[in-house]
């Protein structure tokens, strides 16, 4: 069993198993919604999701692509722990950071490579995309 938790502990997600795959995004908003230079995806079979425990407060936008997506996030930290896309569908996504695991699976691939900081440098082999069909499972 693996726990996904928000920054004050309040929100939390429980998941069995590991992640159908885990992905890093450059987009834009992803950068905007972790304050961070990427995104780091997990995604998840529902059946694999254990349990949902505290509040959760929802944004809803669509994607570069126009795809809906409602991010769920802790309405007293504001740390974003799960979302639901429509590009990924039925799979439930969750924040790689919240599970603060640090033998957690190494990403796969990456969405928007071409918008990546000019630091950030992936590992050689790992599959860069230039847009969001790395989420086309």
């Amino acid at each position: 069993m693996n726990t996904a938790i928000c920054a004050c502990g309040q929100l939390e997600v429980h998941v069995s198993g590991e992640p159908v795959t885990v992905r890093v995004c450059n987009c834009g908003q992803c950068q905007r919604r972790t304050g961070s230079a990427f995104g780091m995806s997990t995604y998840w079979e529902p059946s694999q999701v254990q349990d949902y425990k505290g509040q959760s407060k929802t944004f809803r936008r669509i994607s570069d692509a126009g795809r809906s997506m409602e991010f769920h996030f802790c309405p007293d930290c504001g740390g974003t722990v799960y979302w639901f896309a429509e590009i990924v569908a039925p799979l439930v996504g969750i924040a790689g950071g919240c599970f603060a695991d640090y033998k957690f699976p190494a990403p796969e691939a990456v969405a928007y490579a071409p918008q990546k900081h000019d630091w950030v440098i992936f590992p050689e082999g790992i599959r860069l995309y230039e847009s969001t069909s790395i989420h086309e499972l």
